[in-house]
């Protein structure tokens, strides 16, 4: 499951950039073939390999250890307040 969303994560990235599969591939220093195996799910890849094909997207990748892993998601998640103006007026 993590190696299909990864790839779906990837295939939107390179959608949102108008970049092809080989586009990206040239940019990352990888095959057609390779980069399909992996946006597909079908293939896991080194980290450096992610590390390129995210600079080929203009993402940045974050390792971030398992035990943190709730947190980073609680941090990026939005949450009911955002709108909230920063300043209250008080009553005098």
């Amino acid at each position: 499951m993590v190696l299909r969303e990864l790839g779906d994560r990837l295939r939107q990235a390179r959608s949102d950039a108008g970049l092809t599969q080989e586009q990206v591939a040239d940019l990352a220093g990888i095959s057609r073939p390779r980069y399909r195996d992996i946006e597909t799910g079908a293939a896991a890849a080194r980290t450096t390999t992610l590390m390129n094909v995210s600079r080929a997207l203009g993402l940045e990748m974050m390792l971030v250890p398992q035990s943190m892993v709730p947190a980073v998601q609680a941090l990026l998640r939005p949450q009911d307040d955002e709108d909230l103006p920063a300043f209250v007026p008080q009553p005098d």
